[in-house]
């Protein structure tokens, strides 16, 4: 097909679509002439992806389309349809895509705090790094276990915090070292506060005091790190796909993922605030950290498998999205 020839011959029936989708129509005869538009130029635009599929054309009616769509349609209002869609497919999908690079997120976080711990509770000179010996035993006597203040408002500290190191993670993905360093430190720092513990005896209560919102919020944080480190490795390798539009699939799926964990650290940090400081019995503390993350793994398998076996990835769908342009493999 000639598309200079079909742009000239098709060129009013756009240019009137564009003028009616710019302005407020006057009447009935409008309207219907803007539907009659809105299909032709619809075929138009199938046309063209078919059988010349020049990006700027493309491009150029899809956003004509998309500006006469929400004029004839009305903008859209986000429904609980749509709020149910997310948490029963999109953000399952997004999460099961990831899960293998956050089981090896937690597996290096985990040996690199049980590393540093080790370090700290065995060699003097990193414990003395660690503050005087008065110090110490203030921080482990009293300011270790008065941290967890029971309340909504210490939750919410908590929550607000978390949230911004999983975004942080997220944000400075792209980075590769902004992730890796954000992840190293927070593992650093959960290991030698847990080895200036062990070297004093208060091994069981450095234990008992993390575990019951550790489990479930140190998860989200290698989901998060997770996250960024995927967006890194798609600009490395894009797996044929262009790098730009790669990068805005995994980008999108990725805020699903960041949206998500808001949800998944709210309740980490509720469990923190009046589980993890409470009087109930240390078993029952752990029971209940244990719990929450077996919810969230299960929910993360069970619907995210259901969701990927239907080619969800977490990506918005392709009307939101926007289209993207054909190329050869």
């Amino acid at each position: 097909m000639d598309l200079d020839a079909f742009t000239a011959v098709r060129q009013s029936s756009w240019a009137r679509l564009d003028e009616l989708s710019r302005r407020r129509v006057a009447d009935g005869a409008e309207a219907d002439e803007m539907v009659r538009l809105y299909q032709s130029v619809a075929t138009d635009l199938s046309t063209i992806r078919s059988t010349a599929p020049d990006p700027d054309t493309i491009t150029r009616l899809s956003q004509l389309l998309a500006r006469a769509r929400s004029r004839i349609a009305g903008s859209h209002e986000p429904t609980w349809r749509d709020a149910r869609r997310f948490l029963v497919v999109s953000l399952p999908a997004a999460l099961y895509r990831i899960r293998w690079w956050t089981v090896a997120v937690m597996v290096a976080c985990t040996a690199v705090a049980v590393l540093a711990g080790w370090w700290v509770a065995t060699n003097p000179d990193a414990l003395a790094a660690m503050g005087t010996p008065t110090e110490r035993q203030a921080y482990v006597d009293d300011a270790f276990a008065s941290y967890y203040d029971p309340g909504l408002g210490f939750a919410g500290v908590v929550w607000t915090n978390n949230a911004w190191i999983a975004a942080l993670c997220i944000g400075i993905g792209i980075s590769g070292i902004g992730p890796l360093y954000v992840l190293a430190q927070n593992a650093v720092n959960v290991g030698a506060i847990g080895g200036m513990m062990a070297a004093h005896d208060s091994l069981d209560l450095f234990l008992q005091l993390i575990a019951p919102h550790g489990l479930l919020e140190l998860t989200s944080i290698f989901v998060a790190g997770a996250a960024g480190l995927r967006l890194f490795w798609t600009w490395i390798d894009p797996q044929g796909r262009p790098r730009t539009r790669a990068l805005a699939q995994e980008g999108r799926s990725l805020i699903t993922v960041a949206i998500g964990l808001v949800g998944a650290l709210a309740l980490s940090g509720l469990v923190e605030g009046f589980v993890t400081g409470s009087s109930l019995p240390w078993w029952l503390k752990i029971v209940i950290g244990a719990l929450a993350l077996a919810a969230f793994w299960t929910y993360t398998i069970v619907l995210g498998r259901r969701a990927a076996r239907d080619g969800e990835t977490g990506d918005l769908d392709e009307d939101a999205a926007g289209y993207a342009v054909a190329t050869a493999a």
